[in-house]
C-alpha cells in the first residue's frame, strides 16, 4: 500500500492535479483536512472509508494509516494547496518512515499560484523582482535565525505572507522601512473558493481597507512592487533576434 499525501490546490475544486484526483477516486480509505478542504474536491471517491482529520490529532491519524497499511490498503491524504507548503506532513511522514510504510506526495496548486491569477499579474518581472519569497508572519511560534520579517523584506522581492492577517498592522509596520509606503500590497481572501474576496492597495493605505472587510483567517498577503508594475522590460524568451534552443539563429547585436 502507500500513502498519497495530495495537494487538493486552494479551493476550487477543478484546481487540482489529474493523478490527483484519479487517486482520491480511486484509494479506498479517504482522509482529509475538511477545515480547508471543500467537499466538492472528494467528489466521485469510492472509498470504503472516509474521515475528516480537522478533529483528529496527529496520533489519531497515524494510528488511521498504519491501520490502513495492516489491511494492505492504498490511502488518500487530502491536504489543501500543494502539501510541501504548511502542510503539516513533515510529522507524518516521520511517523510513516519510522514505521516502514511507503509514501508519495503529489503537488498541488498553491494559494500563492491562485492569488497571483485572481490578481492577473506575474510575480517575477525582468528588472522588478526575480524573487519570491514565501513565508508566514511568526507571532505563533519564533521564526528561525535569519528568517523574521524584517530580515526578509531586506530584498525588497516579491513576497508572499501565510497566516498573517490578523497581525496585518504590526506586518506593515515592519515591511515600511524597505518597500516604502507606495509599494502595491494585496490581500485575498479565501482565494478561489465561491466567496474569495480581495483588498488591493499600498503599505500605506491598506489597512483600513482590510479593516473594512474584516478579514480573520484563511487569507493570504502579496507585496512587491510586480504588483502594479508597468514599464517593465519584455523578458528576453520571446524578443526577436534572441536565439535559443526551439528558435535557432543569429542573435541581433545590442543597441547602441
Amino acid at each position: 500500500m502507500t500513502v498519497y499525501f495530495i495537494g487538493a490546490g486552494p479551493g476550487d475544486p477543478e484546481l487540482i492535479t489529474v493523478k490527483g484526483q484519479r487517486l482520491i477516486r480511486s484509494c479506498p480509505v479517504l482522509l482529509y483536512a475538511g477545515s480547508l478542504v471543500p467537499e466538492a474536491v472528494l467528489a466521485g471517491h469510492s472509498a470504503e472509508q472516509v474521515v475528516n482529520t480537522a478533529e483528529l490529532d496527529l496520533a489519531q491519524i497515524v494510528a488511521l494509516l498504519a491501520e490502513a497499511d495492516g489491511r494492505g490498503q492504498d490511502v488518500a491524504r487530502v491536504h489543501s494547496g500543494d502539501p510541501s507548503l504548511y502542510g503539516a506532513i513533515g510529522e507524518q511522514i516521520r511517523h510513516l518512515r519510522a514505521l516502514g510504510i511507503p509514501y508519495e506526495v503529489v503537488p498541488g496548486v498553491t494559494a500563492t499560484a491562485a492569488c497571483a491569477a485572481l490578481l492577473g499579474c506575474e510575480l517575477t518581472l525582468p528588472e522588478v523582482s526575480q524573487t519570491l519569497i514565501l513565508t508566514r508572519y511568526g507571532h505563533k511560534s519564533p521564526m528561525p535565525e535569519g528568517e523574521a520579517l524584517g530580515d526578509l523584506a531586506r530584498h525588497r522581492a516579491t513576497m508572499a505572507i501565510h497566516l498573517g492577517v490578523s497581525q496585518l498592522a504590526k506586518i506593515v509596520e515592519e515591511l515600511l522601512p524597505h518597500y516604502g509606503a507606495a509599494c502595491p500590497i494585496a490581500v485575498i481572501h479565501r482565494a478561489s473558493w465561491p466567496d474569495q474576496e480581495q483588498v488591493t492597495g499600498t503599505l500605506g493605505d491598506i489597512l483600513p481597507k482590510v479593516a473594512a472587510r474584516d478579514f480573520r483567517r484563511t487569507a493570504l498577503i502579496l507585496v512587491g512592487e510586480v504588483l502594479a508594475a508597468e514599464g517593465f522590460a519584455d523578458s528576453s524568451l520571446y524578443r526577436a533576434g534572441h536565439a535559443h534552443l526551439y528558435r535557432p539563429g543569429k542573435a541581433q547585436p545590442p543597441h547602441g
